[in-house]
């Protein structure tokens, strides 16, 4: 069985790639983990993974028509 962090670098490696180009989902990311890592991942750990993940401030919730992971967005401002 894989671990947490295993599933959650694979999660944040792969919302990172997408970013700009797609939008993607919770499920979207489970559904590729588990086909991924076929029986050494469950919807259980994906869970976990998103949950350490948001928690750590790697990744945020977004709401445009329904929920999306992303990585955080930098303003202007903080870029100085």
């Amino acid at each position: 069985m894989k671990t947490v962090d295993e599933i959650a670098d694979a999660m944040f490696k792969m919302v990172s790639d997408a970013t700009g180009l797609k939008k993607l989902k919770p499920t979207d990311l489970s559904k590729a983990m588990i086909e991924t890592f076929g029986d050494d991942c469950d919807k259980k750990l994906c869970k976990a993974a998103i949950r350490e993940l948001v928690n750590s401030g790697k990744l945020v919730y977004t709401y445009f028509g329904g929920s999306f992971l992303e990585l955080p967005h930098r303003e202007g401002a903080a870029n100085d």
